[in-house]
């Protein structure tokens, strides 16, 4: 490993490379890595690259999850709970027994069992990837919503259904009762130890005496902690840091002061950055060893089961995306629903945002060399390897690349809000200039009379004049000036509870109100 240290420091300065490309050429950028490092991986020089499925999942799966659990709106999410919570589980099972039929009726040497095993793996979509390509257009804030919240659930439904899979080749024995009550116990005890570890953090940052570094420490923690505890007692890891990173960032306004947000937000977003790109780039470096471990099996014969599975997938998601809006539309007859496409645009694009990703790949890599007790090779192995390889590519190349151009070409509209970013985030901002204007008359009309530093912030609001960054505050000032910007905190919090409102622009707002706080302690 030591040698290859510079091979590595290397690789991440490639990876910026590519990433300024991928903008430069408006494409997703996991799909110019993958490209990039499969592309790296022909030339002799560069040595082969085996991934440690151990890592992905311990080192960088933890905090991949974390952040993006701290970028969902927990609003959307439970708004959208019933289809999110049906893609994240029903989908991803009935998927897998598609894919468990496909395999083992058209691919030699495939039993049931091994095809389950395979459908666990490529079953669920990858978040990053999905979230990328939306960056670069413009698409509905609930097809943006649904999608992220999706895939932060799939990945653990994906893995229990790979788990229980693999005891089922191992052992030779199913039993479905069994499983249902173990995929159920798994999830809610996941869940229920992210909340548990979540809310001994919350408790770490509200009562002990911490400064910005230990509040960024203990986030940089948390994920793992949370991983690890569900992992030792045999329950979904992935649940347990989806749960516990959704509760700390609901209430990160509460834990954490303006700085320790302002830092973590800096250091989450260039760590997130780092691992997706390493993540990305290493799925393509894979490939060499992968195709060395496919034995008897020809390449061309490979490729054909790939393209096979990977067809079954995007069929499988697309009618899955159609029979879920027929389904809404149905129960919105008997009960109240979030809301329904007016057309066949929203449900196709939902269906196409179907890429694979890193946790297909560790899936795959995880699975035991041999059977468990015997000196048996486990069945298939290498060629479920090659699959997933193949699948991970075509979905990242065919769908990430078409992607932008489908959702330019359909012109979705976002039916719950009229009003664009620009739009509401200037309405958000009048609103809060002219809340503060009437706060400030209400409650300091005297020091307003004989404070020429708050008739500046007064006129400010009123929209009369700018305010100087360097407008200096004394303690009066600015101890009025602090009191409103928490006030401003609450009232875009209150606001935040209305459905219509854009939480992104809330959020942003947020921000500029730790920025001001921020420029504050240095005026």
């Amino acid at each position: 490993m030591l040698h290859q240290f510079p091979f590595y420091l290397l690789l991440v300065v490639f990876i910026m490379l590519l990433i300024m490309l991928a903008k430069r050429i408006n494409v997703a950028y996991p799909i110019i890595l993958v490209l990039g490092g499969l592309a790296l991986s022909f030339i002799p020089s560069v040595p082969n690259v085996s991934i440690d499925h151990e890592l992905i999942f311990l080192i960088f799966l933890p905090p991949l999850l974390y952040e993006a659990a701290w970028q969902t709106s927990w609003k959307e999410f439970w708004r959208f709970r019933r289809i999110i919570g049906s893609f994240a589980f029903l989908i991803v099972i009935l998927t897998s027994l598609v894919v468990a039929w496909v395999a083992s009726s058209f691919i030699p040497g495939f039993s049931l069992a091994l095809g389950f095993l395979l459908g666990g793996i490529v079953s669920p979509p990858d978040a990053v990837s999905a979230s990328a390509i939306m960056k670069s257009v413009k698409v509905p804030k609930a097809l943006e919503a649904i999608i992220e919240g999706e895939s932060l659930l799939n990945d653990a439904s994906s893995l229990i259904v790979f788990r229980f899979a693999l005891i089922a080749v191992e052992t030779g024995h199913f039993i479905l009762k069994d499983a249902a009550l173990s995929f159920f116990w798994v999830i809610m005890a996941g869940v229920a130890v992210g909340l548990l570890i979540g809310w001994i953090f919350y408790l770490l940052h509200r009562w002990l005496p911490t400064d910005v570094n230990i509040d960024l420490v203990f986030t940089l923690v948390a994920p793992y902690a949370m991983y690890l505890a569900a992992e030792s007692i045999h329950v979904s890891g992935v649940l347990s840091v989806v749960s516990g990173g959704l509760f700390l960032s609901t209430h990160q306004h509460r834990i954490m002061n303006n700085s320790s947000r302002l830092r973590a937000t800096s250091v989450w977003s260039a760590l997130g950055f780092v691992l997706n790109g390493l993540v990305f780039m290493l799925i393509g470096l894979e490939l060499p060893v992968i195709v060395n471990g496919l034995g008897e099996v020809s390449i061309k014969e490979a490729i054909g089961y790939g393209v096979l599975i990977t067809g079954v997938l995007i069929a499988g998601r697309l009618v899955s995306a159609y029979a879920a809006i027929a389904f809404t539309i149905f129960m919105s007859r008997f009960i109240t629903t979030a809301g329904r496409p007016n057309s066949w645009k929203t449900p196709f694009i939902f269906g196409w945002a179907g890429m694979r990703g890193v946790v297909s790949l560790a899936a795959a890599l995880s699975i035991p060399v041999v059977l468990s007790g015997t000196n048996t090779l486990f069945p298939q192995r290498n060629l479920i390897l090659f699959i997933t390889f193949v699948v991970i590519l075509l979905t990242l190349v065919a769908q990430g690349l078409t992607m932008p151009w489908l959702i330019k070409r359909l012109q979705l509209k976002d039916q719950d809000n009229h009003l664009s970013y620009e739009e509401e985030n200037k309405l958000i901002s009048q609103k809060l200039a002219e809340q503060s204007l009437l706060y400030l008359h209400h409650h300091y009309a005297r020091e307003l009379t004989t404070q020429p530093a708050l008739q500046k912030i007064a006129q400010t609001w009123s929209g009369k004049k700018d305010m100087a960054d360097n407008e200096e505050l004394n303690t009066i000032c600015r101890n009025v000036y602090l009191e409103i910007i928490n006030k401003q905190r609450n009232w875009l919090h209150e606001w935040n509870k209305d459905l219509k409102t854009d939480e992104d622009v809330i959020r942003r707002q947020l921000m500029k109100l730790d920025l001001e706080e921020e420029k504050l302690k240095f005026s």
